[in-house]
């Protein structure tokens, strides 16, 4: 019987702990970050000695929090509430008050919250030094330096190369022994050789130039800079001793390979913005080398059909404001729905009765822009509008330190690619596309074999119409939203689509990557508005010898 109490006890005490335990683990205090429990409760003090001890606490926290805090002491940013002593960071002045982000513990992991506006007399501002901002600098560095993302460890040690001293040296040495990725290690052993090439003596200055000779960043050029001109003005005094010749002729080497790598990515950097530029002419003029090349029409409307593919964008992302990212990839269909429609109601209600009448079609797809601006200005206003691009679009891959690619044009070369190789889909494997390369190839043969021609020309302006809404999408990305935004652009389709072949989809994209390239690789040397008048020449003299393109499709806009 007394075993049996005994027992009973022990299940009650387990069963009491594992309750304890359940509500120990769904309290948001238990595990939370005790250093930054600790600091917070310090940096709500008014005593400058209570705020200086919270600076280790806040070095010792896992927190991310724990580093925005940090930032916000360095700018003299960081205030605490009247009220309720609760922090906030404050921002810039709005109207109305200033912008707070408040601290709030309660939330697992502990955060800032959304931007809100108060009164900046509701708050004091949690007091600082020098020595403690310089302090905060330390810590803000080292624990950059141990992060756990490689890319946060390498933006610290960039940021140490223009500014190094003893105690920075002493913090890349301390945390260069636990680093384990060979990228941010590699950065670390430049910075140490690139203080010992500042402040040590002749034979360690010589070492540390060898080791530096590949290396791209630019705080090492500068100090080779530095040592050839101080080294060449000695020379002009006394001879050199051997080592300063040595020196001298390491830091002439290695400023020589950094201009020759610098001039070979500067070629670079010229062909993928050429590329970037080409991606975004084979974007325009891809729906006008399916209409062109099939229907033989010149239509002068399209660089309008292209400016409400960019609007159609603006008027989701103002439905949409917090969702930046699926606003635009929702205006793609939308704006290639809009465009069509648009372009075939351009086709049923004038083209149609135009055909066979080249000039006279010009004309009347001329006024049609005409009249799809002015509707523009009318509705939106003549000022041009921003589209806001979504933060998977933001910033640059920062290659190495002399070459950056922006992911912007990056990523319109990829979605250009996409449509195009859509579109050759479509018209490769669907009864439509099969259809469109009938009557483009032989209209009468395919018109005695049931085909609707005028079903499709309607489809097949349709089509290209509703490309040229894709590309208004992919331009709003790259420059503002205007009435005249698809007027910068109808002559370069043009171009793009005569030099490639007409109605050629391969040769409009060989054609407007080529040419993309060519303008960027001529901007340099003849500026952008040359650079464009030698294309034309060019082309015009191309036209000349090849008529048909680089790519002659026959049918009946070459043949007719």
């Amino acid at each position: 019987m007394k075993m049996n109490k005994s027992g009973g006890r022990l299940h009650w005490l387990l069963a009491l702990q594992a309750v304890i335990l359940m509500l120990l683990a769904s309290s948001p205090h238990v595990f939370a970050d005790e250093a930054l429990d600790q600091a917070v409760l310090k940096l709500q003090s008014p005593k400058l000695m209570e705020v200086r001890q919270a600076l280790p606490l806040l070095k010792d926290s896992e927190s991310e929090v724990a580093d925005e805090l940090l930032a916000a002491l360095l700018t003299s940013d960081l205030y605490r509430s009247r009220a309720d002593d609760r922090l906030v960071v404050m921002g810039a002045t709005m109207p109305g008050g200033v912008e707070v982000r408040r601290l709030d513990m309660a939330t697992e992991p502990p955060g800032l919250t959304e931007p809100e506006i108060a009164k900046k007399g509701d708050f004091r501002r949690v007091a600082t030094n020098n020595a403690m901002r310089r302090q905060i600098r330390t810590l803000i560095a080292t624990r950059s330096l141990q992060h756990k993302e490689v890319s946060r460890r390498l933006n610290a040690v960039n940021q140490i190369f223009d500014k190094l001293d003893e105690d920075n040296v002493e913090l890349i040495q301390s945390a260069f022994a636990g680093e384990d990725n060979a990228e941010v290690k590699a950065l670390m052993q430049q910075a140490l050789q690139l203080f010992r090439l500042q402040t040590g003596a002749l034979g360690d200055q010589l070492e540390a130039a060898q080791n530096l000779q590949d290396s791209l960043q630019p705080a090492v050029v500068n100090e080779f800079r530095s040592l050839r001109r101080e080294l060449t003005d000695i020379a002009d005094t006394r001879p050199l001793t051997a080592q300063e010749k040595l020196l001298q002729r390491a830091a002439s080497d290695g400023i020589r390979k950094v201009e020759e790598k610098a001039e070979f990515y500067s070629k670079v950097e010229n062909l993928f913005f050429g590329l970037s530029l080409g991606s975004v002419l084979v974007l325009a003029a891809i729906g006008l080398a399916v209409t062109f090349g099939v229907m033989g029409v010149i239509n002068m409307a399209h660089g309008e059909l292209i400016m409400l593919g960019a609007y159609t964008t603006f008027v989701i992302q103002q439905l949409m404001p917090q969702q930046v990212g699926l606003a635009l990839l929702l205006s793609i269909p939308c704006a290639f729905v809009v465009s069509a429609v648009v372009g075939m109601l351009i086709e049923r209600g004038v083209i149609r009765f135009l055909y066979g009448r080249p000039l006279e079609t010009l004309l009347a797809t001329f006024g049609v822009s005409l009249i799809l601006q002015q509707a523009v200005r009318s509705i939106f206003s003549p000022l041009n509008r921003a589209v806001e691009s979504p933060d998977w679009m933001h910033g640059v891959w920062q290659i190495n330190p002399i070459f950056s690619i922006t992911y912007n044009r990056l990523f319109i070369i990829f979605f250009s690619l996409m449509v195009f190789f859509a579109l050759l889909l479509v018209l490769k494997k669907t009864s439509l596309g099969l259809r469109v390369r009938a009557v483009s190839q032989n209209r009468a043969m395919a018109q005695a074999m049931g085909v609707r021609s005028a079903w499709v020309d309607c489809t097949t302006f349709g089509l290209g119409s509703g490309i040229a809404g894709i590309a208004g999408v992919a331009l709003s990305q790259l420059t503002n939203v205007g009435p005249n935004l698809g007027q910068s652009y109808i002559i370069d389709s043009f171009m793009v689509v005569v030099f490639g072949g007409v109605g050629n989809l391969w040769g409009t994209l060989v054609a407007g990557l080529s040419l993309g390239v060519a303008n960027k690789f001529l901007e340099p040397f003849s500026g952008a508005v040359l650079a464009k008048i030698l294309v034309l020449i060019f082309i015009i003299l191309f036209i000349q010898k090849r008529p048909r393109g680089l790519f002659p499709q026959k049918g009946r806009a070459v043949d007719g």
